[in-house]
C-alpha cells in the first residue's frame, strides 16, 4: 500500500511513528485519548490495563523521525490526589494547564504543564455539575471546560475552577441526544464536535449547544488491510448477504474528533480501524489506514535489544498487519506543522501523517 493518499485535492502522506508498549517509561499503555500543547507537545492519557499498571499520563515531544522525546509522566495510578483510577479525556488550555478526566471517580484533575497537582473537582450523580463516568474535554478560549458527560449523555460546561456554567444534550438517537458520547473538539469558530459512540456518528454543535448537522452513519467496512478499504471499492457483503459496495461515510464506533484550519473533519473510526475524513460539509474524502512500515525509534530499541524478537520478526511472512491501526481511539490536528496524529491504541503508539500542501507529482516525459 501506498504511503501517499490522493483524494479529492488532498494529499496525506505518512510521516513516522512515535512511542510502544511500555508499563513506564519510553513508552504507551493502551493510550486513550490526547491533546496537542504548543511547541509539538503531546499530552497522551494511558488507559493501562486490568492489573492496574500503565495508568497514566505522558507528556511527549514528538518531534520528527527518529527525535520523540518523553518529557514527564504524570497521573498514574492510585488513591488521592494526583493519582487516578481510570483515566480518560485529557486537554490543555491556553495558560498550558491540563485537565484530565477519570472515569471511575468521576473527577476532573488539573496539573501544570509539567504534571505538578494543582487541584481537582467533581462528583458523582446527574444533577447540574455532577459527573457520570466523563470522558473526552476540552478547552475554550476563555478557559471553560467542555466536558463529555458519558454516562449523562450530555456535555457540560465548567470553568477552570469547576464551577457549573452550561449543560446540552440528552440521552437519545435524534438530533442533539448522545448515546454514551466519547471524544470532543471544537473548530476555529468554536463550533463543537462530539464523537457519538453508540450512535456511531459525529454530531456538530454550535457554540451554544445548539444541533447543526451529524455526519456519519453505522456500518462495518472490509478490514484495514484491505486495499479496498481505502477507495470504498472492491467485494463487499453486506450485513443482510447481498454483494456489493460499502457505502461512502460509514462509522462504526467513532470514538474522536480532530477539526482542521480548512474545515476538513478526522474520525477515529474504531470500529472500522482507520481515520475517516470528511469535508466541512460532512461529505467523505478519504480513509487513512495505517502506513507504519518503519518501526518508531522507541519500537526499534526494543528490537535491537532482544535477538530473538528480530529473528521473530523475521519468520513472519509479512508485517502489513503491523503497519495498520488497530482500534484507533484518537485523533487531532496540529495546525503549526499540517499534521494528523492518531493515537494506535492496540499498538501502543502514535503513528502521523501530514497534510501536503501544493503537492506536485513528478513529470516524467516518455
Amino acid at each position: 500500500m501506498p504511503l501517499t493518499t490522493v483524494a479529492r485535492g488532498r494529499v496525506y502522506e505518512w510521516s513516522h511513528a512515535v512511542g510502544r508498549g511500555a508499563q513506564s517509561g519510553t513508552g504507551f499503555n493502551y493510550p486513550q485519548t490526547m491533546c496537542l500543547a504548543k511547541g509539538g507537545v503531546a499530552y497522551v492519557a494511558n488507559r493501562g490495563n486490568e492489573n492496574n499498571f500503565g495508568m497514566r499520563v505522558n507528556e511527549v515531544k514528538i518531534g520528527g523521525p527518529g527525535e520523540e522525546e518523553l518529557l514527564a509522566e504524570f497521573f498514574q495510578w492510585g488513591e488521592g490526589d494526583a493519582r487516578s483510577t481510570w483515566p480518560f479525556g485529557v486537554a490543555v488550555d491556553g495558560q498550558d494547564h491540563v485537565y484530565v478526566s477519570d472515569e471511575w471517580n468521576n473527577t476532573i484533575s488539573v496539573f501544570d504543564s509539567k504534571g505538578k497537582f494543582q487541584r481537582k473537582w467533581g462528583k458523582p450523580g446527574s444533577g447540574d455539575g455532577e459527573l457520570l463516568r466523563p470522558a473526552g474535554l476540552v478547552c475554550e478560549k476563555n478557559g471553560n471546560v467542555l466536558v463529555v458527560d458519558s454516562g449523562n449523555n450530555r456535555l457540560q460546561v465548567f470553568t477552570g475552577e469547576g464551577k457549573f456554567v452550561a449543560k446540552c444534550g440528552k440521552a437519545g438517537s435524534g438530533d442533539g441526544e448522545f448515546n454514551q458520547p466519547w471524544g470532543i473538539t471544537l473548530d476555529q469558530a468554536g463550533n463543537i464536535y462530539v464523537a457519538d459512540w453508540k450512535n456511531h456518528r459525529i454530531q456538530k454543535l454550535s457554540p451554544q449547544g445548539k444541533f447543526m448537522m451529524k455526519i456519519g452513519e453505522y456500518g462495518a467496512v472490509p478490514a484495514a488491510s484491505d486495499a479496498y478499504a481505502v477507495s470504498y471499492m472492491g467485494p463487499y457483503i453486506s450485513p443482510s448477504g447481498t454483494p456489493g459496495y460499502p457505502k461512502a461515510g460509514l462509522l462504526n464506533h467513532p470514538t474522536d474528533v480532530a477539526v482542521d484550519p480548512d474545515g476538513d473533519i478526522y474520525v477515529a473510526d474504531w470500529g472500522n480501524h482507520r481515520i475517516c475524513v470528511f469535508d466541512a460539509e460532512g461529505s467523505p474524502i478519504a480513509n487513512l489506514i495505517g502506513d507504519a512500515q518503519v518501526m518508531s525509534k522507541w519500537g526499534q530499541m526494543s528490537i535491537d535489544a532482544n535477538p530473538d524478537m528480530m529473528k521473530a520478526r523475521r519468520r513472519v511472512r509479512s508485517l502489513e498487519p503491523e503497519y495498520r491501526f488497530c482500534f484507533p481511539t484518537a485523533v487531532d490536528f496540529d495546525p503549526e506543522t499540517d499534521r494528523i496524529i492518531v493515537a494506535d491504541s492496540q499498538r501502543n503508539r502514535l503513528q502521523i501523517y501530514r497534510k501536503v500542501r501544493d503537492y506536485v507529482d513528478f513529470q516524467a516525459n516518455l
